[in-house]
């Protein structure tokens, strides 16, 4: 491989690696979906090296691993590792909140609202729902001023991609999580560092609650496949 050849690649892998985490978060590639080189190179319109670029990159990100005599698939988690992905965010939200109602500029707190009032507008979007609030959490964790905070929830977040679809769709939940982010804006306004963790905790709890539904409801795959 020549090094022009290279550096026309590179680009076809990354991008390769975004189209596929945008199907794993949108739920299109499921857990337990094999990753065949031959079909994905085919529907990506891209050639084999990329695609397996890609697929290492998933499987150093955890997305991905190895299954006997089937190669890659979308790495499968069961019902305890969900429960122990939200303790885990719940503890990580929680600092984050209480650390961002201490330190947060006006500025991040406008921000904070403006985007809460963006997702009231855009109830029926699903991906406008995931985006906006993928925004209002990181600009808590922006706000929250500790870099190894942000950094350990950036990890969590890869794993949680392989969940699939935001709860956000699931009926209701968007308008219950708007007013549960509008307790945590009050608590975080006025400074209440105990009262921005506890709204945040109620916050994550709901949020497990939707996903430990979502998941039960998910349909089940047959293993052989």
């Amino acid at each position: 491989m020549t090094r022009s050849e290279r550096r026309i690649e590179i680009p076809q892998g990354q991008d390769a690696y975004q189209r596929l985490v945008a199907e794993i978060r949108a739920g299109t590639l499921m857990p337990g979906d094999r990753l065949l080189e031959t079909e994905l190179a085919s529907r990506l319109g891209i050639s084999r090296t990329p695609v397996r670029e890609a697929i290492r990159r998933l499987e150093a990100d955890g997305l991905v691993n190895h299954v006997p005599r089937s190669g890659a698939a979308i790495r499968k988690l069961d019902y305890s590792e969900v429960t122990e992905l939200y303790e885990m965010r719940v503890v990580l939200e929680t600092t984050a909140a209480r650390l961002a109602a201490r330190t947060a500029s006006d500025v991040e707190l406008s921000e904070m609202e403006v985007i809460n009032l963006e997702m009231g507008e855009a109830q029926t979007d699903g991906a406008r729902l995931y985006e906006l609030n993928r925004q209002f959490h990181r600009v808590i964790f922006d706000a929250a001023r500790n870099r190894y905070l942000g950094h350990s929830m950036r990890a969590l977040q890869k794993t949680m991609l392989i969940l699939g679809p935001s709860t956000m769709e699931e009926t209701g939940r968007a308008a219950q999580a708007i007013d549960e982010h509008t307790n945590l804006l009050v608590a975080m306004r006025n400074r209440d560092e105990a009262g921005a963790e506890a709204a945040m905790r109620e916050h994550m709890l709901a949020a497990h609650r939707s996903r430990l539904r979502q998941f039960r409801e998910r349909p089940i795959q047959n293993e052989e496949e």
